[in-house]
C-alpha cells in the first residue's frame, strides 16, 4: 500500500557541503562570525584547525560517547560562559545532537524537561553548522537529538525544526581515521535508519526513495571502506548512506530495530551503531512476513544470497554483518542471561519506535530475539 498521499513535512539543512575537502569550506560560510563555539570529542579535535574558522574560538571537547544530562548540563554551561555566535558540532551523532540542543537552548531558559518531546523547543538565534566525522546516525540532517536520562537509563528525544543546520558538512576525509570495527558498525547503522523507515507503517514514496538510495550505496561501498579506510569513493559513499537515513528519520522515523537497541546503548553501554548492528538481522527476518517485497529488495541491495525465507534472511543479514567484523553476540559485550527480560519489558515501552513497527511485536517476543542474539 503506498503513503504516496498521506501528507508528511522533510526538513533538510539550508546548505549542503559534501565532498573531498568540504570541511574547509566552512571558514569561508562562517566569515563575519567573532565568537564560534566548536562542540566535539577527544577524536576529532584534530579536525579543528581544518575548518578555517577565525575570532574568539572556543573548544568543548570533551563529548562522552551516549551522552546524558549531565553532559549535556556540562556543555551547555560553557556555551552560555562564551556566548557564541555560531555553534559548530565536529563529531559522530553524540556530538551533533549535543551542538543542536546547545546552539537552541544556551540563550533561553528552558530545561531539559520542558523540550522533551515534539516542537517544544522555543527558538533559536545562533547559527548551527554541522560538520560529521563517521557516517552513521545522519544526525546532521535532522531536526532530533537523543540524550540518556542517568535515572531511568532511557533515551529522551528532543525533535523541533529549531534544531536543523544552518549548514552540514560530509567530508569524506574525516573518516580516514575511524577504525574498520566502527565503520562497519555504524555503517550497519546508517542502513538500518533506511530499512527501517523503508518498512515501517508509517512508510511514504519520497522518503522510500531516499531509503533505496541508502541502502544501495550500503552495499556498494560498506565493505570497500572497512577493508580500506582512506577509500575516498567508498567513504564518500558512507557519508551520503549516513545522511540518506537521517533524512528518514524525521519524517517517518524507525521503528522495532531501534527500540531494542536503546537497552543495549543504556545498560551495556555499547556505541549506538553497535547495538544496532547486532539487532538488525534479528527484526528484518522478524519483519519479513509483513514485507516481503521491500525485504527483497534490502537483500538484492545488499547481495545477500540464500535471503528468499525468513530463517534465510535472517542468516544472511546476520553474516553480512559478522563478516564486516562485528561482534554479534551480546554475551561478548556483557551481557547476562538474566538481564534479557527486563530489557525487553523496556524495549518494548518504547511505544514511539514500536508502534511504526509494520509487524506488531510482544513482550516476549522482544525477549526471544535477545535471547537469539546472546
Amino acid at each position: 500500500m503506498s503513503g504516496i498521499d498521506r501528507p508528511i513535512t522533510l526538513h533538510q539543512p539550508s546548505r549542503l557541503e559534501v565532498g573531498t575537502g568540504a570541511a574547509r569550506t566552512l571558514g569561508r560560510w562562517a566569515e563575519g562570525a567573532e565568537r564560534p563555539l566548536v562542540i566535539a570529542s577527544t577524536a576529532t579535535l584534530q579536525y579543528v584547525e581544518r575548518l578555517g574558522l577565525s575570532g574568539d574560538i572556543h573548544v568543548i571537547d570533551d563529548v562522552p560517547p551516549e551522552p546524558d544530562f549531565p553532559a549535556f548540563d556540562a556543555v551547555l554551561e560553557a556555551t552560555r560562559a562564551h556566548r557564541p555566535d555560531l555553534v559548530v558540532g565536529l563529531g559522530g551523532g553524540s556530538v551533533l545532537d549535543v551542538a543542536k540542543l546547545a546552539a537552541a537552548m544556551w540563550d533561553g531558559s528552558q530545561e531539559l524537561s520542558e523540550v522533551a518531546g515534539p516542537n517544544k523547543v522555543a527558538g533559536r538565534r545562533t547559527k548551527l553548522a554541522q560538520v560529521a566525522t563517521t557516517a552513521g546516525t545522519g544526525s546532521e540532517a535532522g531536526i532530533r537529538a537523543l540524550l540518556t536520562d542517568p535515572k531511568t537509563k532511557s533515551k529522551v528525544a528532543v525533535e523541533s525544526p529549531y534544531l536543523l543546520a544552518d549548514i552540514a558538512i560530509l567530508d569524506p576525509e574525516l573518516t580516514y581515521s575511524v577504525p574498520p570495527a566502527v565503520t562497519a558498525a555504524t555503517g550497519i547503522d546508517a542502513m538500518a535508519h533506511c530499512v527501517e523507515a523503508f518498512t515501517n507503517i508509517r512508510a511514504h514514496d519520497l522518503i522510500d526513495g531516499y531509503a533505496r538510495m541508502g541502502i544501495s550505496l550500503v552495499g556498494k561501498y560498506l565493505r570497500r571502506a572497512v577493508e580500506d579506510g582512506a577509500d575516498t569513493e567508498a567513504r564518500a559513499g558512507m557519508m551520503l548512506a549516513s545522511y540518506y537515513g537521517g533524512l528518514c528519520l524525521g519524517p517517518v522515523n524507525t521503528a522495532a530495530g531501534h527500540a531494542l537497541a536503546y537497552p543495549l546503548g543504556t545498560r551495556l553501554s555499547l556505541p549506538h551503531g553497535l547495538a544496532n548492528a547486532i539487532i538488525f538481522p534479528h527484526v528484518l527476518a522478524f519483519n519479513q512476513p509483513v514485507r516481503p517485497e521491500k525485504s527483497s529488495e534490502v537483500s538484492a541491495a545488499l547481495g545477500l544470497s540464500g535471503a528468499d525465507s525468513q530463517d534465510g534472511l535472517m542468516q544472511a543479514a546476520h553474516s553480512f554483518c559478522a563478516d564486516l567484523g562485528v561482534e554479534m553476540r551480546l554475551s561478548a559485550h556483557g551481557a547476562s542471561q538474566d538481564a534479557l527480560e527486563g530489557w525487553a519489558g523496556e524495549a518494548h515501552a518504547i511505544r514511539r519506535l514500536m508502534d511504526n513497527n509494520p509487524r506488531d511485536m510482544s513482550v516476549a517476543e522482544v525477549h526471544e530475539i535477545y535471547r537469539a542474539a546472546f
